[in-house]
């Protein structure tokens, strides 16, 4: 019982540690096309 608790434990940490990752990972891919966006509309004008 104590190993599957622990491997549970375990399991919470690295998922949320994935979440982290990737909502981080997703707000920066956001931020550059954002940027891209807006600097062919600065180089149009």
């Amino acid at each position: 019982m104590k190993k599957n608790k622990e491997e549970v434990k375990k399991r919470r940490e690295f998922d949320k540690g994935r979440t982290f990752v990737k909502i981080t990972a997703g707000i920066l891919a956001l931020l550059m096309i954002i940027t891209t966006g807006v600097s062919l509309i600065f180089a149009l004008i």
